[in-house]
């Protein structure tokens, strides 16, 4: 594929804006006033958070809101424009914000880099790392796997480290760790703004940090030095009182509240955490908790800075951005209001959007799943439900760790009765895998003797990788695909197929500790609480509650040498390695900009019932070697999708009648040149940040995807590659569209030359009997993504200096 040419089309702009945000670092780092001299990060916070509270006045904020407007790139502009003088702010207002850095893992990072190197800028405008953790494949062990990862992967890691080299960007090779996890440790710092291409990037909220999952044009913008643009979220407060007991852990917490809201509805909130449960809790409790709001669609989730905060940044080798910390919430600000100090937990009398109160006291295990995370059952009543539901009652795989919950604490509570287990005489009997999230973790429970205890159990330690968890497994148990079957994991994810690519494998989700002893009974209906084993002697052996200790004694082992970060300034004469010739990475073209009219003769290439996730839009597993490969990766676009009309997965019908799976009619259609468009039901696009589920679908020739509702972080994918998301204003003209449909939009050019102002409506033709029909549609388009989608593509706009 040929490159985007912006020998002559970088234009002036761009790089003004870059020039532009290279000045305001330096000049952020004046301090404000004659207090104590902070770093700039925070020379910068406080000065916007001043800006701030002088638009607002004594307004009180919740802790979210203090540190996301106190990135706003015009404060006042921002919070004034679209919202009553600033009284309505929660989504109404229009936030342009400049986070303080960019996260990315390898397997989107090789799209972001693409599309960066676009713009022929000669390092990243905000600091940034790239985590090499998606593409070792679990199998063997650590050893094997990651050197077999290594090995298969080169060409991308080539590309990446190269990249990397020649941006600016740390570079974490394979081994060094999970990205969320490697984050957590070295880069989240209470009242910082991340964005990191991933769903699950808000982990590092359980250090008071927003964070926010993005797809890589996304990252790109802020990359570039451009303004990132977001619907000021509404707030969900989830006040936290008692405390957890022996069996409870903080994954129960959040297992607890998907049930409670289901997938759905975290849409357009972000989740902030508070009241006095949450100083019983530690840091990397409040992480795992942060990390799976993604399964509640959040916009992000977030605690307060408490000790524990301060004593992991201590376990993390970090005291000095503790101290920091603490003098920053004393900074001296103008005046004697308790305003003027930028404290880091919410101002009294802050209000919520909505409000939710968990008695951590009287919460007990859960488990959630199969097939969606937001299916919760109890503990106490999980052998009933599996019974009455005709889940298998055998166990296939117990599998704990991730960056969900590796933590020291998490491993050494799981070590506390595995210990026990030992000493009875038992082994798991099913297969046991272990995952650490980073080599520091890795390295520590070397070091203390964790890791030695559950090798002599007969568990299996894979690499600091994603694994399992992502669908990069290779099984070795004899279950075959097709064949119905129960694990149960530690992880956040659970959708069908995900992890080993049988679509009847069943993931329950649960805490490392219930999955452990489970995996030692080998049954899904085996209660530790209350349920015996038999040791070989024939004795009954009941598990203890189990315990560990938040962190370790001494602070937390660096680990191998060859794993640590490369951290260099940008290097111009380094050349991005890419072969001409090869399958797993290609140059990018620019997406056709929108017609100068309304758009027609659109054909609605699939109609699709059910969950329709990222992954069924864009799997991952075996297709994340083709990320960096937009042409060879689109062949897997909808393969797990649900035929509406048939019920068939990855079936779609030509207009001749003809049968293809739906990758190869939307490829036949786009050498046809006939542009479609996709009708599908609720959360379109839920699950990961995902890029790739928005520009396959557009290289095939999509202009538009129609549906009940949208997750958020797809929903802006789609503008950013030029893809209009609408969603039906009568939910039940879903039923009236149908595959083969001709479809002429109304009103959509309008809407998108007024800046995302005005109506949009479909005119429908019926394929079957010509009967026409006009379909009244929503949209949520802003002014910025109306031009994204004009230029054909938000890289597009940027490439023209827009």
């Amino acid at each position: 594929m040929r490159p985007i040419d912006l020998a002559s089309r970088s234009g002036v702009a761009l790089k003004r804006a870059f020039q532009a945000q290279q000045l305001r670092r330096v000049a952020s780092a004046r301090p404000y006033s004659n207090g104590p001299l902070l770093p700039p990060t925070y020379e910068r916070l406080y000065n916007k958070y001043a800006e701030v509270r002088r638009v607002l006045g004594a307004q009180r904020l919740t802790l979210a809101e203090k540190i996301l407007y106190s990135h706003l790139d015009n404060v006042e502009e921002s919070l004034l424009s679209n919202t009553n003088n600033g009284r309505d702010i929660r989504a109404n207002a229009s936030l342009k914000l400049r986070p303080d850095r960019v996260n990315m893992q390898d397997a989107s990072a090789q799209m972001a880099l693409l599309q960066f190197m676009s713009c022929n800028l000669p390092q990243t405008a905000i600091p940034a790392s790239i985590h090499c953790d998606h593409l070792i494949v679990g199998e063997r062990g650590a050893d094997d796997d990651l050197s077999a990862g290594i090995k298969t992967n080169q060409e991308v890691f080539d590309f990446l480290e190269s990249a990397s080299k020649k941006y600016g960007i740390d570079f974490w090779p394979p081994g060094a760790g999970i990205i969320h996890q490697t984050v957590l440790e070295n880069y989240a710092l209470p009242g910082l703004m991340m964005l990191g291409t991933d769903s699950h990037s808000p982990n590092a909220g359980g250090l008071c940090t927003i964070t926010i999952g993005v797809g890589g044009a996304d990252a790109v913008e802020a990359l570039v030095g451009a303004p990132w643009e977001l619907k000021a979220p509404k707030i969900m407060g989830v006040r936290l009182t008692g405390k957890l007991s022996d069996w409870v852990s903080p994954k129960d917490l959040i297992l607890h509240l998907a049930g409670l809201l289901t997938v759905r509805g975290g849409t357009g909130y972000i989740v902030e955490y508070f009241g006095p449960g949450v100083e019983t809790l530690s840091l990397t409790g409040m992480a795992t908790a942060c990390n799976m709001g993604a399964e509640i669609g959040a916009t992000t989730s977030i605690f307060p800075y408490t000790e524990a905060s301060s004593r992991y940044l201590k376990a993390t080798r970090r005291e000095q951005a503790s101290r920091t910390a603490e003098v920053f919430q004393n900074f001296p600000g103008a005046g004697a209001a308790e305003d003027a100090f930028f404290k880091f937990k919410a101002d009294e009398g802050a209000q919520y959007d909505e409000l939710i109160e968990i008695d951590l006291s009287k919460l007990e295990p859960h488990i959630n799943g199969p097939f969606t995370p937001d299916l919760a059952t109890p503990l106490s009543q999980f052998k009933k439900t599996v019974q009455e539901q005709q889940w298998p009652e055998k166990l296939s795989a117990g599998l704990i760790g991730s960056c969900t919950n590796s933590s020291y604490e998490d491993m050494t509570r799981v070590e506390s009765i595995v210990r026990e287990a030992e000493k009875a005489g038992l082994k798991p009997k099913a297969d046991f895998y272990i995952t650490p999230g980073s080599e520091q973790i890795r390295a520590t429970l070397e070091r203390d003797g964790t890791l030695e205890t559950f090798t002599d159990a007969g568990g299996i330690v894979l690499s600091n990788a994603c694994g399992p968890c992502i669908g990069q497994w290779k099984r070795h148990d004899g279950v075959e695909k097709g064949t119905s079957n129960a694990i149960l994991t530690s992880y956040n994810r659970n959708f069908r197929g995900r992890n080993d690519g049988n679509p009847e494998t069943m993931n329950f989700l649960a805490s490392p500790e219930i999955v452990t002893a489970m995996a030692y009974a080998g049954s899904t209906t085996f209660n530790p609480m209350t349920d015996s084993l038999t040791t070989p002697s024939g004795a009954e052996f009941r598990f203890p509650a189990p315990h560990g200790l938040e962190g370790p004694q001494t602070p937390f082992e660096q680990g191998k040498e060859a794993f640590a970060v490369a951290s260099q300034p940008p290097n111009p004469s380094i050349q991005v390695a890419i072969s001409p010739s090869s399958e797993r990475l290609a140059l990018l073209e620019p997406f056709d900009p929108f017609p100068t009219s309304d758009l027609s003769g659109l054909r609605v290439l699939v109609k699709v019932s059910g969950k329709c996730t990222t992954d069924t839009i864009s799997a991952a597993g075996p297709w994340l070697k083709y990320k960096g490969h937009l042409a060879n990766i689109s062949a897997n676009t909808l393969n797990t999708a649900v035929n509406a009309e048939t019920g068939e997965v990855n079936a779609a019908y030509d207009l001749d009648g003809s049968r293809s799976t739906i990758p190869e009619l939307g490829l036949k259609w786009k050498h046809r040149g006939q542009a479609w468009l996709v009708v599908a039901e609720h959360n379109y696009g839920e699950g990961s940040a995902r890029e790739h589920a928005a520009l396959q679908p557009r290289y095939l020739g999509a202009r538009v995807i129609v549906c009940k509702s949208f997750a958020r972080i797809h929903e802006t994918n789609l503008k950013k590659q030029g893809v209009v998301p609408l969603t039906f204003a009568d939910q039940a003209d879903y039923d009236r569209v149908g595959a083969g449909d001709e479809v002429a939009t109304v009103g959509l050019y309008d809407m998108l030359r007024n800046g995302g102002v005005g109506e949009v409506s479909l005119r429908v033709t019926k394929r079957a009997t010509g009967e026409e029909i006009v379909v009244p549609v929503k949209h949520a388009v802003s002014e910025d993504q109306a031009r994204f989608i004009l230029a054909g593509s938000a890289l597009n706009l940027l490439a023209k200096g827009g």
